[in-house]
Parts: C-alpha cells; structure tokens; sequence
C-alpha cells in the first residue's frame, strides 16, 4: 500500500498568477484605450505614455532604493495597469507635470508603502485621482472637446454631461436636460461637446472589456451588475418624483461610472472575496455615487464612492466569511 503524504494548503494549483490577471486586465483595456487615441488624439498619446512611464518608474525606484527588495514588481503588470486607469481618468490636455504627480500618489502613496501589490487598502489609480482632484480641481475638471486630434494643452473645452445634469439639479429647471446627447451618442462616445475623461468616453468599448474579462474568468459578474442595477434603479425613482433628475440610461453612460464599475471597483485586493459581500459592495458604491453626482460638490461620484467601500471592505470580509468545515454555531 502506497503511503499517504500530507502537506501544508494549497493541494491544488491553478493557472491564475499575478501577471496573467495583470496583462488580462491591459488586454481588455485596448478598445476604450484605441477610442481615447480615436477622439482624444495626440493629447491621449500624451497623457497615456506619461502616466505609464510614471508608475513604472516610481515602482521600480522605490522598490530598488527605499525597499530594497531583490526582486522587482514592475515586469508582473501592476504598475502598466495603474498607470493605464490613471491615465482613463485624466483630461486629455492635461500638464505633464500634473501627470506625474499624480502617478506618484498612485504609487508611492496609495500602493508601495503598504508593501506593494496585494497590500494596499484603496485603489491606487483613483487615489492618485482624488489627490489631482483636490490639489487641482481647475485643471481636472477642464474637458477637452473630442476630434481635436491635433492639439493637446490649447484644445477646446465644453460642458460634459455630469455637469449639464448638475446644473440642471441647481437650477431646479428641467429643460437644462435637453443639451444631453442622446443615450445612443452616450453609448458609442459621439459627445457634441466636452467629453470627460480619457477612459470614460464610449461605453460600448468598456462592455467589449467586462466581455473579454468574464470569458477569461478575470472577474465575474457580481459587482459590475449590482453597481449598475443600483444606479438604474435609484436614478430611475428620482426621475420619476422629479424631472430634474437625469433619465438613468443617461446616468449609466455618462461620466466614469461603466469604467468604474467594470474596471476600477473589481480590484482584486480593494473588493470583497465572496460573492455575497461583491453585491453588497456593489449596491452601496450604485448607491453612494448617485448621492454624491446628485447632492455632493462634484459632477462625479464614481471615485468617491469606489474609496469609501474600499475602506470598508475588510468589514464585509468579516461579516460575510463563510463557517469553516466542522464549525460548530455558537448559542445566543
């Protein structure tokens, strides 16, 4: 009889490593990259390479002269994939300068003092946004007109649609709503006026990546339905009790919320584990971004509301954990 070895966990190995989830990640984030270049032009070239090159840079001198660790992170993904969602939620005319700082608290802020992948507690693409937003708010939420391929820190700016259903929130006057580009428009990114973001343009292009990312078994489904269920739902009452409010189809493809949903709150170390605590996740960022686009300073409320769960996923964690095998229920 042959013997029995037993060993420490894991018993099984899988297929899934760090870079092949990395890279998975850059891949779906080539058709709204390609669009960015499309309507954006020279300025999204710019602002692209330059937050990349950041981020690298940033991890692999803090790696190698403050960590001092032997082996360095850049080559597993991380950073390119940390520059990229910087990157998608900039301006296109944004300053180099701006840029860089930007990738640096992403990076050394938000990621590396933590003790690098698999240890920060927010997203470090939208710290690195947040923090721009504060220090620069002029030039952050200055949005450059699309199909100026040409121009970069001279292009024409425009009113996007968050700010359009702001202001029609302000004003208490529906009829400000009329200036939104149909929701076909939305979808594909044929926005007369200001754009937004890089990354936020087209819809269309950010489903093709949830698509590639749930056929790859990246991610699944739960956190990017329940945040845009939340957010048709809830738009959709606050439309009916009062036509100030936009119409949620609107809502979903306006601003940052599909590049949200699908590619920042599905960070593997800054969400839940379980599906369970994924939905409930989901449903309160849906939530927290309709009250901060509706109420709050800012047009936006994607970024905001991804940190705020960030910070609480570790109590979702908790609550949802499943019993361990042969756990016996304790008697209230």
């Amino acid at each position: 009889m042959g013997k029995l070895i037993v060993s420490l966990s894991p018993h099984a190995h899988g297929t899934d490593t760090v870079e092949r989830n990395m890279y998975g990640v850059i891949i779906a984030l080539m058709p709204a990259l390609l669009v960015s270049f499309y309507f954006f032009g020279l300025g999204s070239v710019i602002v692209t390479a330059t937050s990349v090159a950041a981020c690298v840079c940033f991890e692999w001198a803090i790696s190698k002269y403050i960590m001092k660790q032997e082996r360095n992170t850049i080559c597993d993904g991380s950073a390119i994939l940390t520059g990229l969602l910087l990157a998608f939620n900039l301006p296109s005319n944004l300053p180099i300068w701006i840029i860089i700082l930007g990738a640096l608290f992403a990076i050394g802020f938000a990621k590396m003092p933590f003790g690098g992948l698999g240890n920060n507690l927010f997203n470090p693409a939208l710290v690195g946004r947040a923090a721009l937003l504060v220090a620069f708010p002029a030039q952050m939420t200055i949005w450059p007109k699309v199909g100026q391929l040409g121009s970069y820190l001279d292009a024409e700016t425009g009113a996007t649609p968050l700010s359009i259903m702001k202001q029609a929130i302000k004003s208490g006057d529906a009829s400000v709503l009329d200036q939104l580009p149909d929701s076909l428009s939305l979808f594909i990114g044929n926005h007369p006026d200001g754009a937004g973001a890089m990354g936020e343009i087209c819809a269309v292009a950010l489903i093709l990546g949830l698509c590639y990312m749930l056929w790859k078994k990246i991610i699944t489904w739960h956190i990017p339905v329940s945040i845009i269920c939340t957010v048709f739902v809830f738009a959709g009452l606050l439309h009916l009790a009062n036509p100030i409010y936009a119409d949620p189809i609107s809502v979903i493809f306006s601003g940052g919320l599909m590049l949200g949903a699908i590619f920042m709150a599905t960070d593997y170390v800054t969400s839940p584990m379980t599906p369970k605590g994924q939905l409930i996740y989901g449903v309160a960022i849906g939530f927290l971004t309709v009250v901060i686009r509706n109420w709050g300073a800012y047009p936006e409320g994607m970024s905001f509301a991804i940190l705020i769960m960030n910070a609480f996923t570790p109590l979702i964690n908790n609550y949802v954990k499943p019993k361990r095998f042969g756990e016996v229920p304790t008697s209230k």
